[in-house]
C-alpha cells in the first residue's frame, strides 16, 4: 500500500476503502478528462470506465495526458496502458448511445463530453449523477474556474448553450457545473494546460467529496 501512503494520510482508511469500492464512468479523456482520470486514478479509484472515440492527433499535445508518443493512437486504448485497472470503450458519444448504455451500475458519472447534443442529453436524464464541466479553451487563469449553478453562469458561450437547449427541453432541475468566469481571450479553440488541467482537477475533486460524502 506504499502506493497510496499519501493518500491514506489525507482521507483515512475508510474513506480509501470507499474510493475502492466506487464505480466512475469517465465521458471523453481529452484535455480535461485526461487529468481527471489521473488525479482519480491515482488515489485509488480505479474502477472506472472510461468512454471515447477519438485517435491522439499532434495539437493534442499542449494539453492531453497520454499523447506524447502516442500519435494516431486510439485514446481510450493507450490510456487502458497507462491505467491498466479502468476499462476502456472506443465509441462515439451520442444521445443514442447514451438511451442504450447501461449507466445504472455506475456511482457518478463524469462527463467532459466536448458536443452539445449528448451533453444535454445526458444531463437531463441522468442529472442527479452527473458532474459536467464546460470547455476549457481559451481561457489563461485557473482561479477563474468556478462550480456553479448552471443557471447562473456567465462568459461561457458554451455553457450558455448547453443552458438554452435544457430550458427548450423544458429541463429546470438545480445543476452545477464546472466553467470558468474568464472572458475568452481568443476566438478559435486555443488552450493553456494549466487552465484545461485544473479544469479536470476540479472535477476530480468534486468526484472525491461526493463519495466521501455518500452513504456507501
Amino acid at each position: 500500500m506504499q502506493r497510496y501512503d499519501r493518500t491514506l494520510k489525507l482521507f483515512g482508511e475508510e474513506n480509501f476503502k470507499k474510493f475502492q469500492n466506487t464505480k466512475l464512468i469517465l465521458l471523453g479523456v481529452g484535455g480535461v478528462g485526461s487529468f481527471a482520470l489521473d488525479s482519480l486514478y491515482n488515489t485509488g479509484i480505479t474502477n472506472i470506465t472510461i468512454v471515447d472515440f477519438d485517435t491522439y492527433e499532434e495539437s493534442n499535445m499542449n494539453r492531453q495526458l497520454g499523447s506524447h508518443g502516442n500519435i494516431g493512437k486510439v485514446k481510450v486504448d493507450s490510456l487502458k496502458e497507462k491505467y491498466p485497472e479502468v476499462t476502456a470503450i472506443n465509441e462515439k458519444i451520442t444521445p443514442e448511445w447514451i438511451d442504450n448504455f447501461d449507466f445504472s451500475q455506475y456511482d457518478l458519472i463524469l462527463d467532459a463530453i466536448d458536443d452539445i447534443k449528448p451533453k444535454v442529453h445526458l444531463i437531463q436524464k441522468y442529472y442527479t449523477k452527473v458532474i459536467t464541466t464546460s470547455g476549457s479553451a481559451k481561457r489563461l487563469d485557473p482561479s477563474k474556474i468556478e462550480y456553479k449553478s448552471i443557471w447562473e453562469t456567465y462568459n461561457d458561450p458554451f455553457i450558455r448553450k448547453i443552458r438554452y437547449e435544457l430550458k427548450q427541453r423544458g429541463f429546470k432541475k438545480k445543476f452545477k457545473v464546472v466553467f470558468s468566469s474568464e472572458n475568452p481571450n481568443c476566438l478559435e479553440k486555443g488552450s493553456f494546460e494549466a487552465v484545461t488541467g485544473s479544469f479536470g482537477f476540479m472535477m476530480a475533486s468534486l468526484a472525491v467529496k461526493k463519495i466521501l460524502n455518500s452513504k456507501k
